[in-house]
């Protein structure tokens, strides 16, 4: 007998279908009150866009984000990024500042302006916070010498990094319950499900979009899309960095560098994968 495979949220399609989705509205209340600790969210409003077939092979801005508005008053955008696109921080501090800036109406006082939380999910570590021993790491604007002062609570973003989940244990059960949902949504037993109305909410929608052929074939669009998209990523980064090398050697050259490299080793961004070293003379 065929046993057909859930889909899996860390798919932004599926991830923004079972919490972006009209009507789920208790499932993404769930999800953040498990993130924002200061306060408990008690109504969440979904700002739902509509997107075409079309919309899921392409990479629109914010096309496949959750954006929603809790307890009326606070802004906030939810998304997963599965590529490593190397700049993620500049990413979420635009996704930010846009979403900022449109809770101020023209001729409004900025005293006005709404909290604004950025929750992001990454499907890879992100360079340079490998000393961060957590999965979920939180970001304010805080005063160098008293780190205790935040400017304005404003501005908050929360990063989770996936795979870090497993490998460092954290205290906020319920968050952990979701992330291991999110990542291996198979491995969710009974009692996760049972004692979590939201979760089981989540995991009858997943169910019944992995049942509907559909769904399935949107997801899969989505996943090629993204397969694609990582590799031609990787494959210009290592284009780019054989013709930099390529260059750099070229101009060292024209300027009397010479290049000491083992005998009748080419000079290419595999020589350099293999370690061979480069001495400028």
């Amino acid at each position: 007998m065929h046993i057909r495979e859930l889909l899996k949220p860390t798919n932004d399609y599926v991830f923004q279908r079972i919490f972006g989705y009209i009507g789920n509205e208790e499932i993404t209340k769930g999800l953040i009150n498990a993130i924002v600790d200061d306060i408990h969210i008690r109504n969440v409003e979904l700002d739902v866009k509509e997107f075409t077939e079309q919309d899921i092979k392409n990479d629109k801005f914010g096309i496949l984000d959750v954006r929603a508005v809790l307890d009326n008053e606070i802004q906030c955008d939810i998304e997963i990024q599965i590529v490593d696109r190397k700049d993620i921080e500049n990413r979420i501090l635009f996704y930010w500042s846009k979403l900022y800036s449109k809770s101020i109406n023209l001729g409004e006082d900025y005293i006005d302006a709404k909290r604004t939380i950025i929750i992001l999910f990454t499907d890879y570590e992100i360079k340079g916070h490998e000393e961060i021993k957590k999965y979920l790491s939180k970001w304010h604007i805080r005063e160098d010498e008293y780190s205790n002062i935040i400017l304005t609570k404003n501005l908050e973003i929360c990063i989770i990094e996936m795979p870090k989940y497993g490998r460092y244990a954290s205290k906020n059960k319920e968050l952990s319950t979701w992330v291991k949902f999110i990542t291996n949504p198979g491995e969710i037993n009974m009692e996760d499900i049972n004692n979590n109305e939201p979760l089981k909410k989540a995991n009858e929608v997943l169910n019944e979009i992995s049942d509907d052929e559909y769904e399935q074939e949107l997801a899969f669009k989505r996943k090629l899309y993204l397969m694609d998209k990582k590799a031609i990523r990787e494959s210009g980064y290592d284009k780019g960095l054989a013709d930099g090398i390529e260059q750099g050697i070229e101009q060292g050259i024209e300027q009397g560098i010479e290049y000491n490299i083992p005998y009748n080793i080419p000079i290419n961004v595999d020589t350099i994968k293999e370690g061979y070293p480069i001495l400028c003379a």
